[in-house]
C-alpha cells in the first residue's frame, strides 16, 4: 500500500479547514484507520521514510504517530508502528441536497439557494462601494480615540437599542439629509439591512400574514419573509417603481409592504412622488405598514433627491431601514431602523429581550464620523466619483450593446440594470460565461419574487470600477452577450456587432 498516496487523498478532503500540518496528518491517518482503509495489523512506514515521501519534517510524522498511539489507534514495537484493532465506523450516508433536515422548520425549507460566494469580487459586482476611496486612516484614528475613551460601563452589556450618541447622530443626519421625521428614541441600531428585515418581518406581522415584495426584488427580503412564515405576494415593478393594481389591494391585502423607493433593487427604478403618496395613503387605509429600505438613497445622479417616504406625511405608516455598508464599507456591519413613534416603546422592550449588546467603539467612532461632517464630505466625494463612473459605463453600454439591451435605473445608486431586448437570451448563462472572463454580474431573472417578472438581463455595479476601464470591460462583456443573443435567435446569420464610432461618438 502506498501510504503517502492514501494520506494525500484524505488531505484533499480536509485541506480547506486550514489545519496545521501536524494536525492534518494526524486527522488523515485517524480517518483512514476509522474507516478501514488502514486495516488492523498494517505496519506504517517509518517516520523518516514517510516524512520524505510527504515532503514534511520528520517531527510532523512523529507527532501524528504519538497522538495516534495515545488514542489507541496504533501500537509500537521494536519493528515500528502497527495499526491496532479498532471498531470501524460505518460509512456516512450522503443525503440529497434537496432533502430537508428532520429538525428544520417547514418555513425554512422554502428558502431560495443563494448563488455565489460572499467573498466574490470582480468588475461590475453590485453592492460593492469604492473601498479604495474610503478614508481608512481617518477611520482608524476615530476607532483608536473611541477605544481610549471607553468607560467601564461601556465594557459591560450595552444599550440593546444602540449607543445613545450614535442614535442621536443618525437621527440628526436623517432629519437634515433625508427629510425623516424622527427622534433618537425611534432609532434602533442593527447589524445591517438584513438584520433589520429579519426583525421587522417577525415583529410586525404574524405567521400567515401577507407581505408584498417587489417583483423582481431583493432576495434578502424574500428570505426574511419566508423565515418569518409570511405569505409572499410579488408586486410588479415598472419604470416608476412598485406598481400595485386595484386587484392586489382587494384580493391579497398586505400586512407589510417592502419597497426600495430610492433605487429599486435590482431594476433601479426611482419610485415617483405620485406613487409614494398613493402608496402611503392606500397602506394607511388598509392598515398596512410600509418597510422603506432606503437603498442607495445617498447617490442621486440626475435631478434633486426625493425625500424619504417616512417624512412625506404626518405619522406615515412607514418603518425606515438604512445601512452604512454601501456608503462606508460592508464589513462595518452597522445599520438602523426608524420605527413610528407609537411603536418605539414596544420596540425598545423587544430589543431588551432579544438583541445583541456590544461593539461600543465602532458605534462611538461612527457617531463622531457623522457629527464632525466627515461622513457628509465622504458622500459628496463619492457622488462625484460614482457619477463619472456611471457616465462612462452608460456610454460604453450604448456603444457596444445598444442593439441588444436597454439601460435602466442609471439615474441613482451604485448599479444599473441592463435589460435584454430579446427575452429569450439566457441571462444566467451570460453570468456564467462572463465569470470566465473575470467579470462578476448578477442575472435579473434570479430576483423574481413570484412567478416570472419578465425582466431578463444583468445588474451592473459600477462603484468600484475606474472610469478608464469601463469600455475595455464592456467590450468583453458585450462579446459574451452578443454570442448569447445569437444562440437565442439562430436565424441571425452572424452574432450582432457593436456600433462603430463616428468622429469619436457612437452612431445613434
Amino acid at each position: 500500500m502506498d501510504l503517502a498516496l492514501l494520506i494525500n487523498g484524505y488531505a484533499e478532503q480536509h485541506r480547506q479547514l486550514g489545519w496545521p500540518r501536524q494536525r492534518l496528518l494526524h486527522e488523515c491517518l485517524r480517518a483512514a484507520i476509522r474507516e478501514g482503509a488502514l486495516a488492523a495489523g498494517t505496519r506504517l512506514a517509518a517516520s523518516r521514510v514517510l516524512a520524505e515521501e510527504l515532503g514534511v519534517a520528520r517531527n510532523t510524522v512523529l507527532y501524528a504517530y504519538e497522538q495516534l498511539a495515545s488514542e489507541g489507534f496504533v501500537s509500537t514495537d521494536r519493528c515500528g508502528t502497527v495499526v491496532a484493532a479498532v471498531a470501524v465506523a460505518a460509512p456516512a450516508v450522503r443525503r440529497s441536497v434537496s432533502t430537508p433536515q428532520a429538525g428544520l422548520a417547514r418555513r425554512m425549507r422554502n428558502l431560495r439557494a443563494v448563488s455565489g460566494d460572499a467573498s466574490r469580487m470582480g468588475p461590475f459586482l453590485p453592492g460593492v462601494p469604492a473601498l479604495d476611496h474610503f478614508p481608512l486612516a481617518l477611520w482608524r484614528r476615530l476607532i483608536e480615540r473611541a477605544l481610549r475613551g471607553l468607560t467601564l460601563a461601556q465594557l459591560n452589556y450595552g444599550d440593546p437599542a444602540g449607543e445613545p450618541q450614535l442614535r442621536e447622530a443618525i437621527a440628526g443626519h436623517l432629519r437634515a439629509a433625508r427629510g425623516v421625521v424622527c427622534e433618537a428614541g425611534q432609532v434602533f441600531i442593527t447589524d445591517g439591512t438584513q438584520s433589520g428585515l429579519d426583525l421587522c418581518m417577525r415583529a410586525l406581522a404574524d405567521t400567515g400574514d401577507t407581505v408584498w415584495i417587489e417583483n423582481p426584488g431583493y432576495t434578502g427580503a424574500l428570505a426574511a419573509a419566508r423565515g418569518a412564515g409570511l405569505a409572499v405576494a410579488g408586486i410588479d415593478v415598472d419604470e416608476e417603481g412598485i406598481a400595485p393594481a386595484a386587484d392586489d389591494w382587494l384580493l391579497r391585502p398586505p400586512r407589510l409592504i417592502y419597497t426600495t423607493p430610492s433605487h429599486q433593487y435590482p431594476v433601479g427604478s426611482v419610485l415617483s412622488l405620485r406613487r409614494r403618496h398613493a402608496l402611503i395613503g392606500a397602506a394607511r387605509k388598509a392598515g398596512a405598514l410600509i418597510i422603506e429600505d432606503d437603498y442607495d438613497s445617498e447617490f442621486r445622479h440626475d435631478g434633486a433627491p426625493l425625500h424619504a417616504m417616512q417624512g412625506l406625511a404626518p405619522d406615515a405608516p412607514v418603518v425606515y431601514l438604512g445601512t452604512f455598508s454601501k456608503t462606508m464599507f460592508p464589513a462595518l456591519r452597522i445599520g438602523f431602523i426608524v420605527v413610528p413613534a407609537a411603536l418605539a416603546e414596544a420596540f425598545a422592550q423587544m430589543r431588551r429581550q432579544s438583541s445583541a449588546r456590544g461593539r461600543p467603539a465602532e458605534q462611538m467612532a461612527l457617531a463622531e464620523f457623522l457629527r464632525s461632517g466627515q461622513f457628509a464630505l465622504h458622500l459628496r466625494r463619492m457622488r462625484r466619483l460614482y457619477r463619472q463612473r456611471r457616465d462612462a459605463l452608460v456610454a460604453a453600454l450604448q456603444l457596444h450593446l445598444g442593439s441588444v439591451a436597454t439601460v435602466h435605473g442609471a439615474s441613482a445608486g451604485m448599479h444599473l440594470s441592463l435589460r435584454f431586448n430579446d427575452a429569450r437570451i439566457d441571462d444566467m448563462a451570460v453570468v456564467a460565461q462572463a465569470a470566465k472572463q473575470g467579470i462578476a454580474v448578477n442575472a435579473l431573472s434570479t430576483h423574481d419574487t413570484q412567478g416570472v417578472s419578465g425582466w431578463k438581463g444583468l445588474m451592473l455595479g459600477y462603484a468600484q470600477v475606474p472610469a478608464e476601464r469601463m469600455e475595455e470591460l464592456v467590450k468583453r462583456l458585450a462579446a459574451v452577450i452578443h454570442l448569447a443573443a445569437y444562440a437565442a435567435n439562430p436565424q441571425l446569420k452572424t452574432p450582432c456587432q457593436p456600433a462603430r464610432r463616428t468622429n469619436g461618438r457612437s452612431r445613434r
